[in-house]
């Protein structure tokens, strides 16, 4: 097989609902501008219905990108060790003769059996995860990033992340319509695009992996010019929320848990105060915050595609578009990601296969998750997805044809152990091995089982917004137990298989394909 390219795009905190093309289908306004992921969309397949399968930052990106779910890599919480003993795409790519470039970074702490309680990476939220080359790192500390802005010529503050302030030096921290203090030319989006450039221009032709990773839309909430003025406050979506937060705080402690300590200052440089003091217009003003930065990622991945387009190497190019997580953007009284709602766990995926071409500008509605990014990358590629991978490829979705034993429900976890910056496990009266939950869903129902504190059950058809919690009505008592099996199953399936498909036998050690139960005998007693 000839050498092929691939672009897998990586964003940050980017919701599913916030794609323009999933708005036209759903028969919303498509307030956003995003020409370059358009064209993504038109030339590609858009999948209606993807999830990650963990969050926040770390575990999602373990899961993107060692196609397991979080039950089995177990990097359940930022700041939580990778085992080295996992495979990742990184590590697969070089099997199949790839050198895997990574711009950006994947938030995964070293295995501390490999290295000493010294190493500074244990002194940050997360380093680079191991198989991937970087050419233009942001972790630790974003100090590439910070030493490039000064190479620019652009002096920083003393602490530089007040470049992130609003315009002004008696400018208010918080939601604001002004812009950073810092130009579009020195943002942290232009930097990973440059990078990216550099990257592809240096490899001059030749077949190339990259992973290129954007920080935003995450917050700070502040847009460099002139994307801070793009969208107007009241062009955006309402939340959707109950009337006061304590409403939903009453559903679930966990919920009043977050509810009661998410800060200001996570979202906006410099704020004071709890998120759920959010007035309606502020959020909104948040919300076209938000859409700045997205508007702005789209135009730099627009002068990377027309790199591509110029050399010619678009159409022998496999480009993936996702995101790590989603964003509650005050939906549920609710900021950043966490819990189990769809804000944080509905993401875009978007794939452009350029030897296939007969679903181009086409919308999927398979249950689609992370863990499938991976092995869609190296079935693409002419390899085989290792055995301990939960994904699947997504490649006969993108040709129009969904397998008979495709996923029916979707599934993910959340781990709310205390770490350094939140402390829900020890809020709930935890053991931390009991601070977990994972949900199924399907079009109709959704079910979030918590190893220890209440389940919650929602009627999805009747409650979208999922504000009635049916766990305890009776007659929903025989749905309740149906999908609490389900879950079961589905663990039980997944549980770790690296080396379930091995026998010894009397004739030595064999290997059976784990769909046909064919054997391969590897080793014969001689």
């Amino acid at each position: 097989m000839a050498r092929r390219n691939v672009l897998l795009i990586v964003v940050d905190q980017w919701r599913a609902d916030f794609i323009p093309e999933l708005m036209r289908r759903k028969g919303k306004d498509p307030f956003l501008r995003t020409p370059n992921l358009d064209r993504l969309c038109r030339e590609g397949v858009t999948f209606e219905n993807h999830v990650t399968t963990a969050v926040p930052c770390g575990p999602a990106r373990a899961s993107l990108l060692t196609g397991l779910y979080l039950m089995n890599h177990r990097a359940v919480q930022n700041t939580v060790p990778l085992d080295a003993r996992h495979f990742n795409l990184g590590k697969a790519l070089r099997e199949l003769g790839y050198d895997p470039a990574l711009i950006g970074y994947t938030t995964t702490a070293p295995d501390p059996r490999t290295t000493s309680p010294n190493d500074p990476r244990f002194l940050v939220l997360g380093d680079l995860m191991d198989g991937f080359r970087s050419v233009g790192a942001f972790e630790p500390n974003m100090d590439g990033y910070f030493g490039w802005i000064e190479q620019q010529g652009f002096k920083l503050p003393p602490r530089r992340e007040e470049i992130w302030l609003p315009e002004g030096e008696d400018a208010v921290p918080g939601a604001t319509e002004r812009p950073s203090r810092l130009p579009k030319e020195y943002s942290d989006s232009s930097f990973f695009t440059e990078r990216a450039l550099t990257y592809l221009k240096g490899r001059n032709g030749k077949p190339f992996f990259l992973h290129l990773g954007y920080y935003r839309p995450h917050p700070p909430f502040v847009a460099p010019a002139p994307y801070h003025a793009m969208y107007r406050p009241e062009d955006m979506p309402a939340p959707v929320r109950a009337k006061h937060w304590d409403d939903e705080a009453a559903q679930h402690p966990l919920l009043k848990f977050y509810i009661d300590t998410i800060a200001k200052g996570s979202f906006f440089e410099g704020a004071e105060g709890h998120g759920h003091t959010l007035s309606e217009a502020e959020l909104r003003q948040m919300r076209a915050t938000y859409c700045g930065l997205i508007t702005e990622i789209d135009d730099c991945l627009g002068r990377v595609f027309a790199f591509l387009d110029e050399t010619g190497q678009w159409d022998d190019t496999l480009v993936i578009f996702t995101s790590d997580h989603g964003e509650q953007l005050g939906d549920h009284h609710l900021l950043g990601k966490i819990g189990f709602y769809d804000e944080s766990f509905r993401i875009p995926l978007v794939v452009k296969a350029p030897d296939i071409a007969g679903t181009r500008g086409q919308a999927e509605s398979a249950f689609t998750e992370s863990v499938d990014v991976m092995p869609t990358i190296i079935d693409w590629l002419g390899g085989e997805p290792p055995r301990a991978c939960d994904g699947r490829s997504v490649l006969p979705l993108v040709r129009g044809e969904r397998p008979a034993n495709w996923r029916t429900e979707l599934h993910y976890e959340y781990d709310f152990r205390d770490v350094h910056y939140s402390a829900a496990q020890t809020s709930a009266e935890l053991h931390m091995d009991e601070a977990s939950l994972c949900v199924v869903q399907d079009a109709d129902y959704k079910y979030v089982h918590f190893a220890a504190l209440p389940p919650l059950f929602f009627d999805l058809k009747a409650d979208p917004d999922e504000f009635n919690n049916l766990a305890e009505d009776p007659a929903y008592s025989d749905l309740v137990r149906r999908f609490a099996q389900k879950m079961l199953s589905w663990r039980m399936i997944h549980a770790d298989k690296t080396l379930t498909h091995y026998r010894s036998t009397p004739h030595g050690l064999e290997r059976r394909d784990p769909q046909s139960g064919a054997a391969v005998r590897l080793r014969t007693v001689t």
